[in-house]
């Protein structure tokens, strides 16, 4: 920042995706980092990766740049003779706030003989330089940026032996500069803010999760983090890390999704109440998204449906943007459209994907998954993919009377998209030790980005598609096509993604999130699909045993599908090798950074007719099965095809399997 400093610098960041404009106020913030987005770029150095900035501006004055950084690298800070070895998103506030050029007065006030005690102070001196000389801290120096605001996200200790709900408590500060903040404000603004987000949380968690969640207390106290800021702070102490019963749900995305948006909702009404504004809560994700070839020759028909929130009736949509990648690249800008429909023109023998969200004055939904559409220069077949791989899930659940914990060996759980929060497999899981012990973790995975659920499966099944030859294909969700959006007798065959799809109640506490391989108005469409003469690929590394839950679920993968459940694979290592269809390949059976573990697929066992074609290497049993009948066929995995590790055995095997259902060969 310099005397003479536009408020409108221009910025374009050229990525994968095309490129991107931001107008940056470069009279706040200097000396610091300034968060442009998240992009996808080519490895290494070349002509159209890069970020330029411009001095187009509607103000006479100057811009400036310092340096420009790409990604956020590991932490090359030393302490004590070596850095943390740790990717810097996951160091300290005070490693941090070095790193982001904060004064040596803000990260350092103990002189380098506590790095503790610094990283916890840092956290309210970094709102605060940030925000100084700002309308919020006018007394303090500082880069001039108005945090309104500050809110420290805790766990707790504390243990419930009964397996209660420890729940939630808020921390706020009145006792300090004579009841006043640095722009003379009432202290007392932090309890209203400690209060309306304890309010908010208690409000969405027990109307979602049908549990009953606890509020603790509102706790005036003297705390660093609601004592140091210059402007309203709280501590939300969101739940007790030691308490098994918080847990369960603290373990599941879909809970940490409900408390992301009660704490985003309440802070929204904090500061609207405080301007005396209106305020609109971003949408919900879309739902039944669905890609169809359009009536005009190369073009796609997409659609999708808007969701309303019972919790918030503010937050409807009112547009949408539709985001378009071209093969391997990244997404674009995106198209505003305003009806929940679009139709793309799209060029014959490239693979395009798209992802949808909805959006209002309160700003955008979280998008939804990945579809991707393909149309073949010279087409011999037509192939619809089904996204049934919905699943987001906390670990396996162990839950009897002298045990209590999370078994990472026997599932690890689905993140929504990455888990950043896993230190390592649960090792001690005795109910003696609770609040003591219980809970004890190894630290095999610090530091790791785990791969959960990327809701991107269709582009992987549809690559193998395209290298197969002469095949177009769309894909669809799977609520589509329950809700009768598409009808499966259009294509002569269609690829069901289950991935790690499954029912499991006790990793998904809120009870209200259905997994389920194959739901019953999805078991009669399938039937029907088949008895029409229809050929069925399906994978998923629970196809046998989620459906062991009743008579009807065995009854229709037995006369149907062609397959019973034989027992799921117990092996050791971090691979699974299965040979099949002249192959030998992998799947990862352990947390990654590069693809979702599949810890325990199904061995399945043919029906007859039908017959084994994949075997797992460790005991050689069946973890494929076909059937060749005389009005239909399907080739069923019990393990997730996009989980085969090497991409030309996915080419490979799929070209094998495409051949089986059109063919009377199995190759």
């Amino acid at each position: 920042t310099l005397p003479g400093s536009v408020s409108d610098a221009k910025y374009l960041v050229f990525h994968n995706g095309g490129v991107t404009e931001f107008k940056v106020n470069q009279q706040i913030g200097g000396g610091t980092w300034v968060y442009l987005g998240t992009f996808t770029f080519d490895k290494g150095r070349n002509d159209y990766g890069m970020v330029v900035l411009s001095n187009e501006s509607k103000e006479k004055g100057v811009v400036c740049a310092d340096a420009v950084r790409f990604g956020g690298g590991m932490g090359n800070i030393a302490r004590s003779g070596q850095a943390s070895g740790l990717p810097r998103y996951l160091e300290g506030a005070r490693y941090s706030a070095q790193w982001a050029g904060m004064p040596y007065s803000v990260y350092g006030g103990y002189e380098g003989n506590n790095d503790m005690n610094d990283d916890i102070n840092a956290r309210s001196r970094t709102v605060n330089y940030l925000a100084g000389k700002s309308v919020f801290n006018p007394t303090e120096e500082g880069l001039g940026i108005p945090f309104e605001m500050s809110m420290a996200l805790h766990s707790d200790a504390g243990f419930s032996k009964e397996d209660e709900i420890i729940g939630t408590l808020g921390i706020y500060t009145t006792n300090f500069n004579n009841g006043r903040l640095n722009a003379g404000t009432d202290r007392h603004a932090s309890r209203d803010l400690s209060d309306i987000l304890l309010t908010q949380l208690q409000h969405d968690i027990r109307s979602t999760f049908n549990v009953d969640w606890t509020r603790r207390s509102l706790w005036n106290r003297n705390y660093s983090e609601t004592r140091l800021p210059a402007v309203p702070s709280t501590i939300v102490e969101l739940l007790s890390h030691q308490n098994f019963a918080d847990m369960r749900l603290g373990h599941d995305p879909n809970f940490k999704f409900i408390v992301g948006r009660a704490l985003y909702k309440a802070i929204l009404q904090y500061i609207c109440s405080q301007h005396g504004k209106e305020y609109a809560v971003q949408p919900l994700p879309v739902s039944h998204f669905a890609i169809r070839f359009g009536k005009k020759e190369n073009t796609l028909e997409l659609s999708w449906q808007g969701k309303e929130d019972p919790l918030e009736p503010t937050a409807k949509p009112r547009e949408y943007i539709v985001y378009t990648r071209i093969g391997r690249g990244g997404f674009d800008n995106g198209v505003r459209v305003s009806s929940p429909s679009h139709t793309v023109k799209i060029e014959p023998g490239i693979v395009y994907s798209f992802k949808v969200t909805a959006v209002n004055r309160g700003g955008e939904s979280f998008p939804s998954e990945i579809l991707a559409a393909y149309k073949a220069k010279r087409e011999k077949g037509q192939i619809l993919i089904i996204n049934g791989f919905d699943r987001i899930s906390g670990p396996a659940v162990i839950d009897t009377p002298d045990a209590a914990g999370f078994d990472l060996s026997q599932d690890p759980g689905v993140p929504y998209l990455y888990d950043i929060s896993l230190c390592g497999a649960q090792q001690n899981f005795s109910r003696e030790e609770a609040g003591k012990r219980l809970g004890e973790s190894g630290e095999e995975y610090e530091g790791m980005k785990i791969i959960g659920n990327t809701f991107d499966y269709p582009f992987v099944h549809g690559k193998a598609i395209q290298a197969a030859g002469n095949y177009s294909f769309v894909s669809c969700s799977d609520e589509a096509v329950e809700k009768g959006i598409l009808s499966l007798e259009d294509y002569p065959i269609v690829d069901y993604i289950l991935g790690l799809e499954k029912e499991d109640n006790s990793s998904n506490p809120a009870r209200n999130t259905y997994y389920k391989t194959f739901s019953s108005p999805m078991q009669r469409i399938l039937t029907s699909y088949c008895r029409s003469g229809g050929h069925l690929l399906v994978s998923g590394a629970y196809v046998g045993s989620d459906m062991d839950s009743s008579q009807g679920n065995k009854e229709f993968i037995q006369n149907i599908l062609k397959y019973r459940h034989g027992n799921s694979l117990k092996t050791d290592g971090d691979k699974i090798a299965v040979r099949g269809l002249g192959h030998t390949f992998t799947l990862p059976r352990l947390p990654n950074e590069q693809d979702y573990p599949v810890t325990s697929p199904d061995c399945i066992l043919p029906m007859s007719p039908a017959f084994p074609v994949m075997t797992y290497a460790a005991d050689n049993a069946s973890a494929a099965v076909a059937y060749q009948g005389s009005d239909y066929r399907t080739f069923i995995m019990g393990f997730p095809f996009e989980s085969i590790k090497e991409e030309t055995s996915r080419n490979a095997i799929m070209a094998s399997i495409l051949h089986f259902l059109t063919t009377n060969q199995v190759e």
